[in-house]
């Protein structure tokens, strides 16, 4: 669909666009500042409007820390039934606030509309030295992967929202939701970060697979990923989420599991993620260090995979301890 858009005349300013599938667009203001603009929104995934503002304005937030970004603005995005409780609204609302207020950022505005169905988030504005950028598609042959999230919050939210899943389950989910990334982002700073991307509707191989953009291959180590417990047993009861599906229609061709991947471990790896983690490519001899400044923060992270030069097939899953 974006291939049918007009093309813009070309601004050397523009120093990421549409192009790569890239999780915020970078515009050049002087040799010291860039500009990070993203937005992002969606319908909630629970039933508290408190939690549901948090979320989504974490997920949204998440983009400029992809980017390698700082907060610095943000306006909410608001669809809302004319009809219903405005303090329903002003929950969503209050909860998107303290996130942006926790990012260090300020809220100055927004936008609603009458709908049928409840849609909340933000639009981010940023900033980010234009030498200090994390394409999402900048790894090198070599590399290893960082994921900072447990993957599987899809999938529990499903088995929520038809009561299978226990309140543990659920909490969990909602507190790695509701966690910024900024945290972890921070780590990154003193290191030489090659590629970095936010794991969201996409799911993790769906995200991955922009990562390689057809110029790399990436061997995934699934029992190192970091995962809900939870979201596997769901996954075994089928328990799954159609965008699950439709990740796995899109770059399915792409993958090749092993063996040993069990049919659950793929469904998470496609497992849409509301507000998901990291995933970070960084030179071999510097994982380590970065991994430890991160799990010192009580963040899940680990190192998950390794770039490749181009394969047969760009995304190989298997165990690293067969």
């Amino acid at each position: 669909m974006l291939s049918k858009l007009p093309k813009c005349n070309p601004d050397p300013n523009l120093l990421i666009g549409f192009d790569s599938s890239d999780d915020a667009a970078v515009y050049k203001i002087n040799d010291e500042t860039a500009v990070v603009q993203t937005l992002d929104f969606f319908p909630p995934m629970v039933e508290d409007p408190y939690t549901f503002g948090k979320i989504a304005a974490t997920n949204a937030l998440s983009d400029v820390y992809a980017m390698g970004g700082e907060v610095k603005t943000a306006m909410n995005i608001v669809c809302f039934p004319q009809s219903w409780d405005l303090n329903i609204l002003g929950e969503i609302m209050r909860g998107g606030a303290e996130k942006v207020i926790e990012a260090g950022g300020v809220l100055v505005g927004g936008h609603s509309i009458n709908d049928v169905d409840v849609k909340y988030g933000l639009s981010v504005m940023g900033i980010v030295h234009p030498d200090k950028i994390y394409p999402n598609n900048g790894g090198h042959p070599g590399d290893k992967l960082i994921v900072t999230k447990k993957l599987g919050v899809g999938i529990i939210s499903t088995a929520h929202r038809v009561g299978e899943a226990t309140k543990e389950a659920m909490d969990a989910a909602i507190e790695s939701m509701t966690t910024l990334n900024k945290y972890a982002a921070q780590c990154c700073k003193k290191y030489d970060i090659h590629g970095c991307t936010d794991i969201t509707g996409f799911g993790f191989l769906g995200h991955l697979h922009e990562m390689v953009d057809g110029k790399l291959s990436c061997r995934v180590y699934a029992d190192q990923m970091p995962v809900f417990p939870e979201a596997l047993e769901y996954a075994d009861e089928f328990l799954l989420t159609a965008v699950g599906q439709q990740n796995r229609n899109h770059a399915g061709r792409h993958i090749r599991f092993d063996d040993c991947i069990s049919f659950a471990m793929q469904e998470v790896l496609f497992d849409p993620q509301s507000s998901g983690g990291l995933m970070i490519v960084l030179p071999a001899d510097q994982a380590e260090s970065l991994l430890a400044d991160i799990q010192a923060l009580g963040v899940p992270a680990a190192i998950v995979g390794e770039m490749l030069e181009p394969q047969q097939k760009e995304i190989y899953v298997t165990n690293l301890k067969k």
